[in-house]
């Protein structure tokens, strides 16, 4: 059976190993004749309903077109194979190489550790035809149309995630986004070099660690008042700048960029900061311009708005990964996850959904890491503003926990270097289980000991 796996080259952490060990599961158990679940979006059973159930939706003669190479596209056709599906699958890319892993490209692969993060599917054996280099720039009904010509489809899957946000009069800076950015940018962290990086949030924390590695004198502006605003409370962010300073970084926060020019980065305070290079890091946004009059729904920040089953309002069009929104019960509100646990699972969930699967709506717990500082830094569940703030430990200590309660209930949990805190933690936000405040900010009471 294949599965998608990840060699030495873009090996998960020892730390997390245990954690995401057999993550891409085998082929899930189906049965026949079991229709698409009903949805709140009309034209679905229509568009495939002309069909009873998964042995005539698969059927040879169909098509299913997953546009996105990335992890969720990969995840989606690799469980369409699996589930049963017997007409044709083809995977569409917009980048020259083969599906690969993300997160090694600002670690290992800036590091010079590895050269590629390919994901070890074997297409050819799977039947997936694999279309490369082949930009998505419209949709019609049954058609999907690239720069190298239309494509049928019975069924299409929209997988192509999100780019990064560019920063207004910055065209000399570079962005970190595919293997071919993380290479180039690696062959100029040389020791000595002058690295004004725009941004101090996950990817722009992840990039200094690397570029100080590599013997660059790296600063970090940031125009939030601590690292991560938008993410996380300034509280949690002020808590973490000391990081920086640790590793012989510049931060200066609550400053914007006003323009990189040659040789320098002009401040909106007026000064400027010599630099060789500039990276920006200041958050992706969902790749879905090419859907403009497509019918798709798309919401204010440009994310495919889909049901529980990830579908899209247009029959026979669900859509994957970074560039979705879809609703959250447990969170009480749409999410929008740019994240490769969300990438994983989501892909799978689309062709289960696809293939008629019953099952439940897709509303996993968001799970994300970051690897910075020497520190593994990982984050479950999601907090929003009103919820109860307990600290487990303190940032003086060098391992900590951050843990969010909404009436009680665990809603999110921030661990630095507290893996068991991250898995016990996820845990209980999975459950819903209450949780006795005073025993849950205790570092030394295992919070799985905390519930009431």
């Amino acid at each position: 059976m294949t599965r998608i796996r990840f060699g030495r080259s873009q090996a998960v952490p020892a730390r997390l190993s245990a954690r995401f060990a057999g993550l891409p599961c085998g082929a899930p158990t189906l049965t026949p004749g079991v229709c698409l679940p009903e949805g709140p979006y009309e034209g679905w059973d229509k568009a495939l309903s002309t069909v009873t159930g998964v042995a005539e939706l698969s059927g040879n003669e169909r098509i299913a077109v997953v546009v996105g190479a990335g992890l969720a596209g990969a995840q989606c056709v690799l469980k369409l194979r699996q589930g049963g599906w017997r007409g044709r699958i083809v995977l569409v890319g917009e980048e020259p190489h083969a599906p690969y892993d993300r997160p090694p490209l600002s670690k290992d692969v800036l590091l010079g550790k590895a050269d590629a993060t390919t994901l070890d599917v074997d297409y050819d054996a799977l039947g997936v035809e694999l279309l490369l280099g082949r930009r998505a720039t419209g949709l019609a009904p049954g058609t999907l149309h690239t720069d190298a010509g239309d494509l049928p489809y019975d069924a299409l899957v929209i997988a192509t995630g999100a780019v990064p946000r560019a920063l207004p009069g910055a065209e000399r800076a570079h962005l970190l986004h595919t293997l071919d950015d993380a290479l180039a940018l690696r062959a100029l962290l040389r020791p000595g070099r002058r690295l004004v990086l725009v941004g101090a949030g996950w990817i722009g924390a992840e990039v200094a660690t690397a570029a100080r590695q590599a013997g660059c004198e790296v600063t970090v502006v940031e125009a939030g008042r601590a690292p991560l605003p938008g993410a996380l409370p300034a509280e949690i962010g002020r808590a973490m700048a000391p990081w920086y300073a640790e590793a012989g970084i510049d931060l200066r926060c609550g400053v914007g960029v006003e323009a990189v020019e040659p040789g320098s980065v002009r401040l909106a305070d007026g000064s400027h900061l010599p630099a060789d290079e500039v990276v920006v890091g200041i958050g992706a946004r969902p790749a879905t311009g090419w859907l403009a009059g497509s019918g798709v729904e798309l919401d204010a920040s440009g994310a495919i708005v889909v049901d529980g089953r990830l579908r899209t309002g247009v029959p026979g069009v669900l859509a994957a990964g970074d560039c979705v929104s879809y609703p959250s019960a447990r969170s009480g509100a749409r999410l929008a996850v740019q994240h490769w646990d969300h990438a994983l699972h989501s892909g799978g969930a689309a062709a289960a959904a696809l293939l008629g699967e019953d099952a439940a709506p897709y509303d996993p717990v968001p799970y994300f890491w970051s690897e910075q500082f020497g520190r593994m830094v990982q984050y479950a569940g999601r907090h929003a503003e009103g919820d109860e703030l307990l600290w487990r430990g303190s940032p003086e200590d060098g391992s900590w926990s951050v843990l969010w309660l909404r009436g009680g209930v665990p809603s999110a949990l921030l661990a630095v270097d507290r893996p068991r805190d991250l898995a016990q933690g996820r845990k209980l936000i999975e459950r819903g289980a209450a949780l006795d405040p005073a025993l849950a900010a205790d570092p030394a009471v295992a919070l799985k000991g905390a519930t009431v």
